[in-house]
């Protein structure tokens, strides 16, 4: 699947019109159902190779975000060899009580995967407690961003947003 098949497959599939509250608190009256993409055999592994080729150089470990960045990095780690570690939004309180599950991440090269960034506080963070455990924190890959907002914090923060696809880009594919 090329780039142009897989932005009108990531639309057809997920784009929902109504009235739906974000995780910012903001209210859209479109939402991109990112569990319907992700879900999706095909379209996760077209995903897969189209962000493979925006990984930054020398990335050691991959880190998807609980939940929307998990099978995103995992079919990432997949398809590069590049191990990949499941950030969980809080520690787990039993067993190994890590926030990272998965290789250490000490002093490795990390970039961050989510699925869809709106304002980024999720990612933000993410990275804090991912640095707070010695990760070399630069670059966040995305599928989607939704708008400029995340960006701009992400940037304040040191960190790159790479997105495969704007919202403004998947909208002009229609």
């Amino acid at each position: 699947m090329n780039r142009n098949e897989l932005s009108k497959a990531i639309y057809e599939v997920a784009h929902l019109e109504g009235t739906f509250i974000l995780r910012s608190g903001q209210v859209s009256n479109e939402y991109f159902d990112k569990y319907l993409f992700e879900s999706s055999p095909s379209i996760l592994v077209a995903i897969a190779k189209q962000l493979t080729k925006l990984i930054p150089e020398n990335t050691e470990v991959l880190a998807g975000l609980e939940m929307g960045g998990i099978p995103i990095a995992t079919a990432l780690s997949i398809e590069t060899g590049i191990p990949v570690v499941f950030v969980r939004k809080k520690a787990k309180e039993y067993g190994t009580c890590k926030l990272a599950e998965g290789i250490d991440i000490r002093d490795k090269k990390v970039c961050i995967v989510e699925d869809v960034v709106t304002t980024g506080g999720q990612i933000l963070i993410s990275a804090g407690d991912l640095r707070g455990f010695g990760a070399n924190l630069e670059h966040v890959l995305c599928v989607i961003e939704r708008t400029p907002e995340g960006r701009r914090k992400l940037q304040e923060a040191g960190l790159n947003l790479i997105p495969l696809f704007t919202m403004e880009e998947l909208k002009k594919k229609l």
